[in-house]
């Protein structure tokens, strides 16, 4: 088969708003900086070697029931009780809106939250409820609260989808950055709604009482705004999102909604697609396919790889050509410590598994994410503990904790050729060179904890120790991140990353509940035929 050449569609993704808080400096979208990072503070230096990897048994296999001791279900117990504790912390009782950061003494709210704050506030009542934390009553009054402020709301009315910030005290569009007074133009991010629309199919799944609600807004939403027909992939690409007001941008392109939606004109980010399969905005797809508004063979239009006769990339490919839905493949994968793993674009553990916490992937599509998802994490541990010997893991996007926002990950999982870096210094890795120790490695907890789902003993003892040895642990839970060598912790809580956690102990304690939730009839029916096709080069 003849490889398409999508040289010309190699635009750097942009940075999910989803995946990014206020205090990212989203400036892809448009956003101007946020406040400075969490309070960064000396606490125990993190040198401390700890044990590594679980010897020859490896991950355990998706699938196969993790081991489950009273003490330790009573340990995960807690820390979601804790991390619950923020997530309450960060809500505004009139609103039922959650902000977007919170420090960890749970004092003060950020003043700006975003689609993806308030779905993670959504699915996590929901979690909590399950957890016994708060009354059914409780819960269904908590989300009606916030379904009604979603109601009420103004947002983007043709395409039913909502902006990137709102005031959560009272429910207005941001135009002023909190603390700075930078203006902010209204942007539609697609990996935005992604997770409030997967919210919202949740609570129709799991709350009867307001399910009506739910579902009136899930179904007004056209993610097929968010689909470019007109790059030469096939069928297409999901662009970064749109702007409802001319941003002042060179890559902002004056436009009508795609698609022939009825609507103005908006100005779409027109420099940015996300083209790799391992992102966070694979749900935007999966939203698009379940709804019949995007192609099943949108989903790969993405790439595994980048092509092998792309000479430039950082690490050449193994794989070769495939087909599916009629879109040519290449089922490419790096390797790394005697594995092979299809890449996402900076090697962050959200990216791979963020969408799982929602589409059960490894059981509806086991050749190609039952088989990624487990080498990932185990890829992930081996660098911290063994290649980088940092004594801990987990790397994603996350609080500095020397000041604002950064995308850490691990430089071998990614194709981004600058890098997403494990470490403060932004040290690069390159094949064949061994990785420099002593370094002040950057983890985070929501790292480990989506883990959790795919090596639970080891994810739980990683966190445990993060907890132990290194204090960065609070009322609220896991401060955001931590640099392990120092001991600087960032000493907040972000209620996307929180989220996180809640979702991943929710369904390591509960069986699966919140991809039991996501994965309705409908949503199988759509889904598990399309996703479950594919067969990655991955192996261990």
């Amino acid at each position: 088969m003849n490889p398409i050449d999508r040289r010309t569609l190699l635009t750097v993704p942009l940075l999910g708003a989803g995946a990014l808080t206020g205090t990212a400096a989203l400036t892809a979208a448009g956003t101007p900086h946020g406040a400075a990072g969490g309070a960064a503070s000396s606490g125990r230096a993190g040198a401390l070697g700890g044990p590594g990897a679980p010897g020859s048994a490896g991950p355990r296999s998706v699938g196969a029931p993790p081991a489950r001791g009273s003490g330790e279900d009573a340990l995960l117990r807690r820390w979601a009780s804790d991390t619950w504790r923020s997530l309450d912390a960060m809500t505004v009782p009139s609103t039922g809106l959650i902000s977007d950061s919170i420090s960890a003494d749970l004092r003060g709210h950020s003043r700006h939250t975003s689609p993806t704050n308030i779905g993670g506030g959504l699915w996590s009542t929901l979690i909590a409820r399950e957890l016994g934390l708060l009354s059914p009553g409780r819960a269904r009054t908590r989300i009606a609260t916030a379904l009604r402020s979603l109601e009420r709301m103004e947002h983007h009315e043709p395409s039913g989808m909502y902006v990137n910030w709102y005031d959560e005290t009272d429910r207005s569009i941001l135009r002023a950055w909190p603390g700075t007074g930078a203006p902010v133009v209204p942007f539609v991010s697609s990996v935005d709604m992604g997770w409030l629309g997967a919210a919202l199919h949740v609570v129709a799944e799991a709350d009867p009482s307001n399910r009506r609600l739910a579902r009136t807004l899930f179904d007004r939403m056209r993610w097929d705004v968010f689909f470019d027909e007109e790059v030469e992939a096939q069928p297409g690409l999901t662009v970064g999102g749109f702007w409802l007001e001319d941003p002042s941008r060179e890559d902002a392109e004056l436009r009508p909604l795609y698609h022939d939606i009825p609507g103005a004109d908006v100005w779409y980010h027109s420099g940015h697609h996300y083209d790799t399969a391992i992102s966070e905005a694979r749900m935007v797809t999966y939203l698009g396919i379940m709804t019949g508004q995007i192609p099943a063979g949108a989903y790969f239009s993405t790439f595994r790889t980048f092509p092998p006769d792309w000479d430039w990339a950082e690490m050449p490919p193994v794989g070769e050509w495939g087909e599916y839905e009629g879109v040519p493949v290449f089922e490419g994968a790096h390797t790394y410590r005697g594995m092979q793993i299809v890449p996402g674009w900076g090697g962050s553990m959200f990216e791979e598994l963020m969408p799982d916490l929602f589409v059960p992937e490894a059981s509806w599509a086991p050749d190609s994410w039952g088989r990624n998802h487990p080498l990932h994490v185990r890829a992930q541990r081996e660098h911290g503990l063994d290649e980088a010997g940092y004594g801990y893991w987990g790397f994603s996007p996350c609080s500095d904790p020397h000041g604002g926002y950064r995308e850490y990950g691990v430089d071998a999982l990614g194709l981004n050729p600058t890098g997403y870096f494990s470490d403060a210094a932004e040290t690069d890795w390159h094949v064949d060179e061994p990785y420099p120790q002593g370094l002040d490695g950057v983890v985070t907890p929501h790292a480990a904890a989506l883990a959790l789902q795919y090596e639970r003993e080891a994810a739980t003892e990683n966190l445990s120790r993060i907890e132990q040895d290194l204090g960065a642990y609070g009322s609220g839970g896991f401060h955001d991140a931590i640099a392990v060598r120092t001991g600087t912790r960032a000493e907040r809580h972000l209620s996307l990353d929180q989220s996180m956690v809640l979702g991943a102990l929710g369904n390591v304690l509960l069986d699966g509940q919140l991809q039991a939730w996501f994965g309705s009839d409908e949503a199988e029916a759509a889904l598990r035929p399309v996703i479950a096709q594919e067969v990655f080069r991955a192996h261990g």
